[in-house]
């Protein structure tokens, strides 16, 4: 077998060991705290008052806590991603600040590591079913990372291979980075996450589950069968476990490096990508809700979009996409009694929220919705509409008196939903999405 390695100057061991990962997490608590005292006691001796959020918000402190994460990798480096999911806007701008320095590029394993994962799941003698297995990741995230490797019966593959003690650590990682939130004192007392945090739990147990993401593989590549615009690779069954999937490689190119290719064609990716927001949540009740723009790329030759990682496979209840559509309806139709009651019903808000509140989460609502409304071309690289919807939820997060997270299911659909727009304003597009939108009734 040919074996091709290239060393990674930020490889590192993932500690897998419960009692390692918590020794880290109370390492960087410790040291966070250190900082915090030696810079409280500077400014004490100043005269000047010390402010919690000042001293936790310290160029040292933000290195020291992204770092260790993005070393320990797993629950402890996504769940911060899963409590703002991605956006912040449930979350002070202080916490969420520290929680957007962490990237999902995370430090890979050592070749030693890999052999033993691969050792453990395939058998001693897994490097005789291969003609070739790159030790050198093409990609490294915080579950997993990916290799590329050519079977000997001829197979061009891609291996996604599952960090050592991913999964048992799950519970134990995010209650520790729980609590280390909670000692900051940017999270109030009166803020129920338990919700957030029992989710962030079962999401991270369904992407850590390959089986179940291979599933969701073949399940996309079954509804998209029809869409020959899409590529979805093919799940290669006999190499698959619970830590390793293994699924065909599909060339491509990052989606985001089609900032210079014609107009025509990056308004023809945007349309392709909104059409399948709408038949994920009306038709299929089954969306990948990671809007990571890694997930998605473009092979020039063939002019279709490659689909990737499942993992955050979410189905949906069967009344939430109908829920809305009357959501959808009212806020085309400019009915504002209309767009309250579909809010309500979602679980937005209830009749005892504060009426002020109730206002700021239908502006939102009617904000995000912009796109759908406009005649014509809408110009997506000629509009501050994230930059607004950022800041209408940092001002709705910062009012401690409506602490109040949505269902679970809302924070999905809105991630992905901001995800689609961030890629709409990066690639330029101008795209009618009047056009795109199924029949509502």
């Amino acid at each position: 077998m040919a074996i091709h390695s290239t060393p990674d100057p930020r490889s590192s061991t993932v500690p897998s060991s419960r009692l390692t990962r918590l020794a880290r997490l109370g390492q960087m608590a410790s040291g966070v705290a250190g900082n915090m005292l030696l810079a409280g006691a500077r400014q004490l001796a100043q005269g000047k008052r010390p402010k919690l959020s000042d001293l936790l918000l310290t160029p040292a402190n933000a290195i020291r806590i992204t770092q260790q994460l993005a070393h320990m990798r797993g629950a402890a480096m996504k769940v911060g991603q899963l409590i703002s999911m991605d956006a912040g806007d449930l979350l002070p701008p202080e916490l969420a600040t520290i929680l957007g320095r962490l990237r999902s590029d995370a430090h890979a394993m050592p070749m030693r590591q890999v052999q033993a994962v691969l050792s453990a799941n395939w058998g001693a003698k897994w490097q005789q079913r291969f003609e070739a297995f790159s030790f050198a990741p093409i990609a490294a995230a915080s579950i997993g990372q990916v290799h590329r490797a050519k079977t000997l019966d001829g197979r061009d593959l891609a291996i996604k291979i599952q960090y050592p003690g991913v999964r048992k650590s799950i519970a134990s990682d995010v209650n520790n980075v729980a609590s280390l939130l909670r000692m900051t004192g940017l999270l109030p007392a009166t803020l129920d996450i338990a919700p957030l945090l029992a989710e962030a739990k079962r999401q991270l147990r369904e992407e850590a589950d390959y089986q179940a993401e291979g599933a969701h593989l073949q399940r996309f590549g079954q509804l998209l069968a029809d869409s020959p615009e899409f590529v979805v690779p093919r799940l290669h069954a006999d190499l698959t476990t619970k830590n390793v999937l293994a699924m065909s490689f599909v060339e491509g190119v990052p989606v985001e490096t089609l900032v210079a290719a014609p107009q025509a064609e990056r308004d023809r990716i945007v349309r392709l990508l909104i059409r399948l927001l709408f038949r994920e949540l009306f038709e299929f009740g089954l969306m990948q809700t990671d809007p990571n723009f890694a997930n998605y790329r473009f092979n020039p030759a063939w002019r279709r979009l490659i689909l990737l990682d499942f993992g955050a496979t979410r189905a949906f209840a069967p009344g939430f996409g109908q829920a809305y559509r009357q959501l959808m309806a009212a806020a085309l139709a400019g009915d504002r009694p209309a767009l309250r009651q579909a809010a309500m019903a979602i679980g937005y808000f209830d009749a005892g929220t504060q009426t002020k509140h109730q206002t700021a989460v239908l502006d939102m609502m009617q904000m995000a919705l912009e796109p759908l409304g406009h005649t014509g071309d809408f110009d997506f690289s000629n509009t501050d509409l994230v930059q607004r919807l950022h800041n209408a939820g940092m001002a709705l997060g910062a009012a401690r008196d409506f602490w109040h997270i949505p269902p679970i299911d809302t924070l999905f659909l809105h991630r992905k939903l901001g995800g689609l727009y961030l890629l709409a304003a990066r690639l330029k597009a101008r795209v009618n999405v009047q056009q795109l939108i199924p029949p509502l009734f």
